[in-house]
């Protein structure tokens, strides 16, 4: 085989794992306990620019040219509009910067579910599904 053929056909099996990892994590809600994010760090209304939901709220960073973070909205909104008490605040990255260091942002959207408190629970990025997204809900508030 020529060095060419070699190259090509890695290239084509690191892309396509790469594809298939990206695939499987994106929009995958984990808890969060981490050393970048601890568990309970809290956002408020203040800082969000609008009220916390009673039971949870979806917070959405998001960036003007960000195709999945058009999909994150709809599926967040409509989780919100029909689950009582949470609601959803998107929030433009670019205008955000000291909460995008803070909750280290690194691609939009990055999505965080608070409790009623305000608490950081569960992170994910990637445009989830529904049901990922009423999975995480529920662990956070009965």
């Amino acid at each position: 085989m020529s060095p060419g053929l070699i190259a090509l056909v890695v290239v084509l099996v690191v892309t396509t794992a790469f594809g298939l990892w990206r695939r499987n994590t994106d929009g995958r809600f984990q808890s969060v306990q981490s050393p970048q994010q601890p568990a309970g760090e809290r956002l408020s209304a203040d800082e969000l620019g609008a009220e916390l939901g009673v039971r949870a709220t979806l917070v959405q960073f998001s960036s003007a040219f960000c195709a999945p973070c058009r999909t994150a909205r709809v599926v967040l909104g409509d989780v919100a509009a029909n689950t009582p008490g949470v609601t959803h605040v998107e929030i433009a990255a670019e205008d955000q910067i000291e909460l995008i260091r803070r909750f280290d942002v690194r691609r939009t959207p990055t999505l965080l579910v608070l409790d009623a408190a305000g608490r950081v629970r569960h992170r994910a990025t990637g445009a989830p599904d529904r049901a990922a997204v009423l999975a995480a809900l529920a662990t956070v508030a009965g």
